[in-house]
């Protein structure tokens, strides 16, 4: 898949261990020349735990991007009144929310997907 040029929202929620993981994947796709637009939930970006605080997550994920972290929704609606977004990654997620979300999208979205 062709990532250079494409806006990547990477939306991050709150399982700390799994964040680690994703700082790896965000590397790589960065190096690919993707656009990565961070986005955290409200306990990511402001809770502190044993895996680390708040300050090791985000300034780490703001070197990475060379971005500021949305973690608010008044900042994340931005992204999608301008229509700024190739692909959107949420992560880590669970299988049950997958199988929510695509019951949702079939059930919403047009039988070609419009």
């Amino acid at each position: 898949m062709e990532l250079e040029n494409k806006n990547i929202v990477f939306a991050l929620t709150g399982c700390f261990y799994h964040i680690f993981n994703m700082l790896e994947t965000m590397e790589q796709i960065k190096k690919l020349g993707g656009n990565i637009i961070p986005v955290m939930s409200f306990n990511a970006f402001h809770l502190n735990t044993k895996l680390g605080n708040e300050e090791v997550f985000t300034r780490r994920i703001e070197e990475i991007t060379n971005k500021k972290i949305i973690c608010s929704i008044q900042e994340a609606e931005e992204l999608g009144l301008h229509n700024s977004m190739d692909i959107l990654v949420i992560a880590p997620s669970s299988r049950e929310y997958y199988c929510k979300i695509s019951k949702w999208y079939n059930r919403y979205a047009g039988f070609n997907g419009s």
